[in-house]
């Protein structure tokens, strides 16, 4: 039976939801921590790396607990809105600081709060992507939706760089911890409302009873599809490009690009990225694949971005500090990550039927528990990396400081851009190099795949 409507927007919706607060949180929580309260870059970044590692750990495990899970209401739907709740709750305390706190009680705060954030994000990440091959046919569908869901999270991420700062200006009367407090609490319930329009009109229609897995037999699984591990693998390098590039984008606009009016040039910044890059998930990508196979998209998608960022290296050395002409290279760069986010989740998607081919056994929530680890490491690590990039360059202050603003060297502003532009290139290098060396998941050997597996 073919998806409905309903059940395609209601998927849609949850993806919007859920990308809001990953966002918010992998875009911004550096920021609100290292510039608003004053925690020292190197620390936060440490956290942020520290709770990823954690989660090296908590995912896998998530992906037992879902396969063992059996309820009227299915597998997937209970702990997508169990953590849901949670996560929404956190999401909220994580931007709502105690006044009081100060030092090394507010680098404790910030610790637990991150870890807590990632294990609840977890319980009902794994469940929401892992359920795309329970209720959807292999093929055109599948692939269909998940273009859609994934140009749903686009919505999502694009609504938060878009509106973020102007609405903590907006809600804080100029107060920025004020501000991050009262919007984290509007992005929180509006991540409960939508997960809750998803649980009530999507269910899976796969019922086989699938074997839970042992923590041995998930990374036994992995290593012998080594299609998932190698889109895994690709997926972390072209993650690491977006969310470093992400994280050091606002100082970039605040210190160096924009000036006094940095927050109206961000927003505009964004606002134009962001519709670009839904656009290219939903009309540049299916135009693209009416001509070009998925792998063909692949290999364009990342040329784009990487010369995006060329041209804005080269723009920034020549002194072209035009926000119109930034637009040029920003139309390459968000085109091309749009269709990389819908393309490793197809590829992902599709790894899953690979491995059922070769391995005798569809493991969906162990893959798709992958994604989510990865998604989360690669911000831990690109965080990491910003954090240390504003020490060494002089972008940072800490707790013992009173003054808000920093003032910047030329050396600092340019290690500032070498930073946002060269390592974003160097990791969709390593990704288009794994990716082209390993993956072997043709159009061809889809339906090969497919047929076999029906056949049998």
């Amino acid at each position: 039976m073919k998806l409905t409507f309903k059940e395609k927007a209601s998927y849609g919706l949850g993806a919007v939801g859920k990308d809001l607060v990953y966002m918010l949180s992998s875009s911004y929580v550096l920021y609100y921590y290292q510039d608003v309260l004053g925690v020292n870059a190197v620390a936060m970044g440490i956290i942020l790396l520290v709770a990823r590692i954690f989660d090296a750990l908590n995912d896998p495990v998530m992906g037992i607990i879902v396969a063992k899970t059996r309820t009227k209401w299915g597998r997937f739907r209970p702990w997508i809105m169990i953590g849901t709740l949670l996560n929404a709750v956190v999401l909220y305390f994580l931007f709502a600081t105690p006044p009081h706190l100060d030092g090394k009680g507010l680098v404790a705060y910030a610790a637990v709060a991150y870890v807590m954030w990632g294990v609840t994000y977890t319980m009902m990440d794994i469940p929401f992507w892992s359920m795309i091959p329970a209720f959807t046919e292999s093929g055109k569908e599948r692939e269909g939706l998940s273009a859609m869901a994934r140009s749903c999270s686009g919505v999502g991420c694009a609504i938060i760089m878009i509106i973020t700062m102007k609405s903590v200006v907006t809600l804080g009367n100029g107060n920025e911890r004020e501000g991050f407090k009262t919007f984290a609490f509007i992005i929180s319930l509006l991540f409960v409302l939508f997960t809750i329009v998803t649980c009530i009109f999507v269910k899976e229609k796969s019922t086989e009873d699938i074997e839970a897995p042992s923590v041995k037999e998930i990374f036994q699984s992995l290593i012998r599809n080594d299609q998932a591990m190698t889109v895994t693998i690709a997926v972390l390098f072209i993650n690491l490009s977006i969310y470093i590039a992400s994280n050091l984008l606002i100082y970039f606009f605040k210190y160096d690009f924009g000036g006094e009016g940095w927050i109206n040039e961000f927003t505009l910044f964004n606002t134009f990225g962001g519709a670009v890059e839904i656009l290219s998930m939903m009309v540049a990508f299916p135009i693209f694949r009416k001509f070009m196979n998925a792998i063909k998209i692949f290999y364009t998608s990342v040329f784009l971005s990487g010369a995006g960022f060329v041209v804005i290296l080269a723009m920034m050395i020549g002194g072209i500090k035009n926000i119109y002409i930034l637009l040029i290279p920003a139309l390459f760069i968000f085109m091309g990550f749009g269709m990389l986010t819908v393309l490793t989740t197809i590829f992902l998607a599709n790894t899953v039927d690979y491995g059922e081919f070769k391995n005798k056994r569809r493991d969906e929530s162990i893959i798709f528990s992958m994604q989510t680890f990865v998604a989360k490491f690669s911000s831990g690590i690109a965080a990491f990396i910003a954090g240390l990039c504003l020490a060494i360059f002089g972008i940072s202050r800490d707790t013992a400081e009173t003054a808000a603003t920093v003032q910047m060297s030329e050396s600092s502003i340019m290690g500032l851009r070498f930073s946002m532009t060269l390592l974003p290139i160097l990791a969709l290098i390593v990704a288009f190099i794994i990716f082209k060396k390993k993956y072997i998941l043709t159009d061809e050997k889809l339906e090969e795949i497919s047929a076999q597996i029906k056949s049998k």
